[in-house]
């Protein structure tokens, strides 16, 4: 085996000592912190450009020739012979069963399992350094852009904490170990599968056939590969941890969802001439992402009312600051001895009136005299409405725009009033999002620009209408419903109109649709827990990775190209430990490239066999 390691003696050096690379290769030690920290190919680069250029570096680290023998174990026929089975068994092997050289699927070796399993760790190593990097990096930023808002007590019980309750080394520490655990679940699991396939095992398969059935389905590798997602609750069960799995859940659907359409599965075939189905039906040209915007804006706007502890703070931050119509801030006359009702007074206020049936407004200017104007519960709103206008009828008018009697006026204004700023807004973010993409600017400036400013007009126009319909939905319901018809709920009747607006931006805006849905899940579950509409269930979050986890492997397993952005196609296919490659791309590719031999007897080298 030392002789593997390399030469046992080597030449002296120019400076008269004798070089030690040959007893570095040979140490089990720096071959085994070689082996999970850095691959050949990157140790190969690494001495190119950085040992090479060190003689002192140069006489103490290993060559790249040792380190790529230590790496492989032996010699090349060996890995040759491995490489040459791990390829017919791809060509021979069933639709579930691709990509899975890398993955230890089929004949192999001791020295590959070893390769794997060292890049597994190597893999898992580098996820957490980077997290931890990273998160450490945020919190600093963090910490300098928000020192004003954070309370000081609170900075400093963080900073008290112990480095085992520390959330950015369980954060860390969590996610390579889900990396871990699952890559080398799915490659036991896979070896099991294809051990329990072959002819050896059939006595296994005839006395245990569902457990044999269910162990070989080429899915299984995936279902249990997931169960690695139960190292999410290494982390705190904070905020964080339940907007992940909310993430990874909604993609998860949203690739099953393809799934289904791709094969026929929601829209069902047309049938052709023989009375068979021929090809799949189209998607009418009015579904889409959009249609989750009303119902997230609906219950949004009336947690926001009702269940404001249940709801995004960030969310509501970018409503109230553009509803300055309706939202009146502090004139500079109004006495400073007295008090002015806030955001949050104003929008409890209107709770406060819902559930008394939205009473009357009685104008303080009409009857200077009365002193019952007001309900004893809505006194916080006494500065806006006393000198609300005297034609002013309704009280949630005299409460959101007291110094106009006009809903409509009122509406308009609020549209010259924010579709300006947000357009400053959005045109400075997507300038942003267009720097990676420079050069489309430089070859193409006219066009580039005309999308750049139709984009920042059109979400500008939906974010602007949202939140002036939602609010003028309130004053035009107390006007024209019956003050004891869907007292509350017409907050999220109101919402849900102002959800419409997804319209204008229907096919670009696919992202806040599915941001908003993924907020206002999380709010309605924590609505329902509270009002005890359901229980809470430790760890249910967890569970919910595990579950999204699964899906999303089972609809990989099932039609790749489900999954239609290519970067998440090459990120699950390096989860599962298949390299960062599009398989998708490649098999196109090398299909095509056989077709195009007409039927002959392909025996060269597969373009996805890995080194």
């Amino acid at each position: 085996m030392a002789s593997r390691a390399g030469p046992s003696k080597s030449s002296p050096a120019p400076g008269g000592s004798s070089s030690i690379t040959p007893k570095s290769a040979s140490d089990p030690i720096l071959r085994n912190a070689l082996r999970y920290t850095i691959s050949a190919r990157e140790y190969s680069l690494l001495h190119r450009y950085v040992i090479s250029r060190s003689r002192a570096l140069k006489k103490r680290a290993p060559t790249v020739d040792s380190v790529q023998k230590m790496m492989e174990g032996g010699g090349g026929t060996q890995r040759g012979r491995a490489q040459s089975l791990g390829k017919n068994d791809k060509r021979a092997g069933s639709k579930g069963g691709k990509r899975r050289d890398s993955a230890g699927e089929g004949p192999s070796t001791t020295t590959m399992a070893d390769d794997y399993n060292a890049r597994a760790v190597r893999h898992s190593l580098r996820v957490f350094v980077a997290t931890g990097a990273l998160l450490k990096l945020w919190g600093v930023v963090s910490a300098k852009l928000l020192a004003k808002k954070q309370d000081p007590a609170l900075v400093a019980k963080q900073k008290k904490q112990p480095l085992h309750k520390s959330p950015t080394l369980r954060l860390s520490l969590s996610l390579s170990t889900i990396l871990l655990l699952y890559r080398l679940l799915f490659r036991f699991l896979t070896r099991m599968r294809f051990a329990l396939l072959d002819p050896s095992a059939a006595p296994f398969r005839k006395r245990n056939p569902r457990t044999a059935g269910t162990l070989t389905s080429p899915y299984a590798p995936a279902v249990g590969a997931s169960l690695a997602g139960l190292a999410l609750g290494v982390y705190p069960s904070q905020q964080l941890r339940v907007s992940i799995a909310i993430f990874a859940l909604f993609r998860a659907l949203e690739f099953g969802w393809n799934c289904g359409e791709e094969n026929g599965m929601i829209w069902g075939w047309e049938k052709g001439v023989n009375g068979k189905p021929d090809k799949k039906r189209l998607r009418p040209w009015w579904w889409g992402s959009w249609m989750l915007q009303p119902l997230a804006a609906g219950q949004l706007l009336h947690a926001v009312v009702f269940d404001r502890d249940c709801f995004p703070k960030q969310y509501g931050d970018l409503i109230f600051k553009n509803s300055t119509a309706y939202l009146h801030p502090k004139p500079a006359e109004f006495p400073s001895s007295m008090q002015w009702p806030g955001v949050y007074q104003i929008v409890d206020s209107l709770a406060q009136m819902a559930r008394l049936n939205w009473p009357p407004f009685i104008s303080p200017i009409l009857f200077p005299n009365k002193e019952d104007t007001l309900p004893a519960s809505l006194t916080a709103i006494a500065p806006l409405t006393s000198g609300a206008h005297p034609l002013i009828n309704s009280l949630s008018c005299a409460t959101l725009h007291p110094s106009d009697p006009s809903c409509t006026r009122t509406y308009l204004t609020a549209w010259i009033r924010n579709f300006p700023t947000l357009t400053r807004f959005f045109l400075i973010v997507y300038s942003a999002m267009l720097l990676p993409r420079f050069s489309s600017l430089y070859h193409f400036p006219v066009s580039t620009l005309q999308k750049l400013v139709s984009n920042a007009l059109r979400m500008s126009a939906f974010v602007t209408g949202s939140i002036a319909t939602a609010w003028s939905s309130i004053c035009f319901f107390q006007t024209w419903f019956p003050r004891t018809f869907l007292p509350t709920q017409r907050f999220f009747v109101g919402g849900f109109l102002a959800g419409f607006w997804a319209l204008v931006e229907r096919k670009r805006g696919r992202g806040v649709f599915l941001y908003s849905a993924r907020v206002s899940v999380d709010s309605l579950w924590k609505v329902g827990v509270k009002r005890r509409w359901w229980r809470a269930m430790k760890g249910g979050d967890v569970w919910v990775f595990v579950l999204a986890l699964m899906l999303t492997g089972v609809v990989y397993e099932r039609d790749a190209r489900a999954v239609k952005e290519a970067g998440w196609r090459k990120g699950i296919s390096w989860v599962r430990g298949e390299e960062w490659k599009d398989w998708v791309v490649e098999e196109e590719e090398e299909l095509a490239e056989l077709e195009g031999r007409d039927g002959e007897d392909v025996t060269g080298e597969s373009r996805r066999d890995t080194d």
